[in-house]
């Protein structure tokens, strides 16, 4: 099947393409809203021009000039949806006042995210600032503390405090934190340190915090009834959209098993109900528009669960698409799949979030979508059993695998894993799922009036407790969880190539496909080896950052010799950094006082403070574990062209020392605001 042929898939890739060039770009609003207005002032004449001789009759399709217009009217709309999200083009964004220092801020909560090891975080919506009514969202954060309260949404405080910035990550290949949540709209943050805020009496109420305080009502009655622990905190995640209280074993069973999509109220719960409703309602079919009727009913039934799972980012895209779907399925029309879907990514990019598209969960959902309705039909007819059981089966796993083929290639560059056995969490959990949602929904309903039945309670904790069981014991099977592989942006690319080509070609084999699929596995190959060839001639030294620890990374090809005390540090900063670096050897090895790297002389010097007489004019001198010397004295005895202080030194000591080097004009780098010191990359 030719998608390009649809129209509604060309606008939304050409829209993604425009939202891509804005994300990278960014650029100042006005010469997006110039160019966008220009192409349509231009494709107004153009169609009024063609059509003017014969108004009924629309020959624009057939005009190259109306075509590359379009095309080209699409991509600055793209480009102008995320200009107008920027921060630096918002009228009154609290980034555009003056942020030096305290300042009195009116903020109002507008999500409660899971609570650190060591503070209470929620995204916040910024209604004032110094009594100037101003816009935007931060990142804010309490220290736990059993005398502060836990807020909720839309509870609204007036807070005197400074903004800070989002730390960047300070080692290679850490999880980008400020990236993801400029994603999200939140560039800053605000870390309360002591009770200087002030929560108002009588905060405006807004849909999200009415669905938040009907959450929370429901999870107080449920947590009054018998449910164990862990089975309580999956039915929050199932029905109600709240992952917070899931442990951390739980969590890594699901993600180990394949089936942590389960734990997200994502498209298919919202697929799931679907059907549900549509099975439910087929009655209402026979009343005069009938039909009609039934699809509000559902597309009503549909958002009033998206509010009360929260309006999250993934609950939202997930109704909105299926909102589509219903109405496709409204028509009768299967072949308007592809032009449904495409009008719903096209809608949510533009409507609700250009950002949207640079979020894993989105990318996954619409890849997930898109590679069911595509290749589901060509598994299915495979095989065609006679037997009805093994049929439903057969189709059943024909669904996960063109699931999992569709987001295998995200899932490996985000994730660096793949599980084996996800065919088997699949056929065990998926076929039962319609009945837990279903039991599941029956449940919040008795438990909003108190009518809960224990009998109920006690069949539907051992449903879940049941599920969570056959989920641990498929992530047990560690032999079939793949981990730590390598991927990286080129082979995603090429990845779905491979993946595109192989499905033209099994839908109508030639020659040309045949020819395709291997020309893309060949380009597939040789960059892998030419990123192991890479790797494998890669030599550098850095000084990474860890909080109480000293850590030296030396890589040499695939191998790192690691120059550390520290095992349990050593295995936190390497996890990500060998997986994208392809190291394959790691070897720990004690620290000394002087190294010689290249032409470059390192001198550590720890906290007894003794280095070699003889050392002198080093490159680079390496503070580490509070040393109490005199500085001034240490510079005057071994004349260092830089200074660094990694992260197991006291704040206070590197705050003396930098302002000694400003005064001696001498570099400074402090790996805790800077982040790791590579060796090579100085001057």
């Amino acid at each position: 099947m030719n998608l390009l042929r649809f129209i509604p898939i060309k606008l939304t890739l050409l829209l993604i393409l425009g939202i891509l060039i804005g994300g990278y770009w960014q650029p100042e609003i006005i010469i997006p809203l110039i160019s966008t207005g220009i192409s349509l002032i231009l494709l107004g004449y153009i169609f009024y021009r063609e059509t003017r001789a014969s108004p009924f009759s629309f020959r624009t399709s057939n005009s190259a000039m109306f075509t590359i217009l379009v095309a080209f009217t699409t991509i600055y709309i793209g480009i102008f949806a995320v200009s107008s999200t920027l921060s630096k083009n918002r009228a009154g964004h609290y980034s555009q006042y003056t942020l030096s220092g305290n300042h009195i801020w009116k903020i109002k909560v507008d999500e409660s995210l899971k609570s650190s090891a060591y503070s209470d975080r929620y995204i916040i919506k910024v209604l004032a600032l110094d009594h100037e009514v101003t816009s935007g969202k931060l990142l804010i954060s309490f220290p736990l503390d059993t005398a502060i309260q836990k807020l909720r949404v839309d509870d609204e405080l007036i807070v005197y405090a400074e903004l800070e910035a989002i730390a960047p990550p300070l080692n290679p290949h850490q999880f980008d934190y400020k990236a993801y949540l400029e994603n999200l709209g939140i560039e800053n943050q605000i870390r309360m340190r002591g009770n200087n805020f002030l929560i108002s009496p009588n905060p405006v109420l807004t849909l999200n915090g009415l669905a938040a305080n009907f959450r929370h009502r429901i999870i107080v009655n449920l947590k009054g009834t018998d449910f164990g622990t862990e089975e309580l905190a999956i039915i929050q995640a199932l029905l109600l959209g709240q992952r917070n209280e899931i442990s951390a074993a739980t969590y890594d069973d699901y993600k180990d098993a394949g089936a942590v999509h389960i734990l997200a109220v994502s498209g298919l719960h919202i697929g799931i109900l679907l059907l549900l409703l549509q099975f439910l309602l087929r009655p209402l079919e026979r009343l005069p528009k009938g039909k009609t009727i039934k699809l509000i009913v559902i597309v009503g039934l549909l958002w009033g669960f998206a509010l009360l799972a929260g309006l999250s980012a993934s609950v939202v895209r997930a109704v909105t698409m299926f909102t589509f779907v219903a109405y496709a399925m409204y028509l009768n029309r299967p072949s308007n799949t592809f032009n449904i879907l495409a009008l719903s990514m096209f809608f949510i990019l533009l409507v609700i979030d250009p950002l949207l598209i640079f979020q894993v969960g989105f990318q996954m959902s619409y890849a997930a979508v898109f590679a069911i309705v595509w290749m589901y039909p060509l598994l299915e007819k495979l095989w065609r059993p006679k037997n009805q059981v093994v049929k439903y089966f057969w189709q059943l796993l024909s669904v996960s695998i063109a699931a999992q083929l569709g987001v295998l290639p995200i899932s490996l560059f985000y994730f660096h894993q793949f599980p084996g056995l996800f065919f088997i969490s699949n056929l065990l959990i998926v076929p039962a799922l319609g009945l837990i949602l279903g039991l599941g929904i029956l449940v919040i309903v008795l438990a909003i009036f108190n009518r809960l039945p224990d009998i109920l309670v006690t069949a539907y904790d051992t449903l879940i407790r049941s599920m969570n069981t056959i989920i641990g014991w498929v992530a047990e099977q560690e032999a079939f969880v793949f981990k730590n592989i390598s991927f990286d942006a080129v082979q995603l690319v090429l990845a779905y190539i491979v993946l595109i080509t192989a499905v033209f070609l099994l839908s109508k084999p030639n020659f040309k496909k045949v020819f395709a699929l291997s020309s893309a596995i060949i380009g597939f190959q040789l960059w892998l080896f030419f990123v192991s060839y890479q790797a494998r001639q890669k030599e550098s030294l850095f000084i990474a950052h860890q909080t109480k620890n000293t850590i030296l990374l030396q890589q040499t090809g695939n191998h790192v010799s690691a120059l550390t005390e520290d095992a349990i540090g050593l295995n936190r900063i390497m996890a990500d950094y060998e997986v994208a670096e392809r190291i394959t050897t790691i070897a720990q090895h004690p620290i000394k006082n002087a190294y010689q790297w290249r032409d470059k002389k390192l001198l550590i010097v720890d906290s007894v403070a003794i280095y070699p007489p003889a050392y002198r004019n080093p490159d680079y001198l390496l503070l580490t574990s509070s040393p109490k010397l005199n500085l001034e004295r240490l510079i005057d005895s071994v004349r260092p062209k830089a200074i660094i202080a990694d992260g197991s030194n006291y704040r206070s000591y590197v705050v003396r020392w930098k302002i000694t080097c400003q005064r001696r004009n001498l570099p400074f780098h402090y790996t805790g605001e800077l982040g790791a010191y590579n060796l090579d990359d100085s001057n």
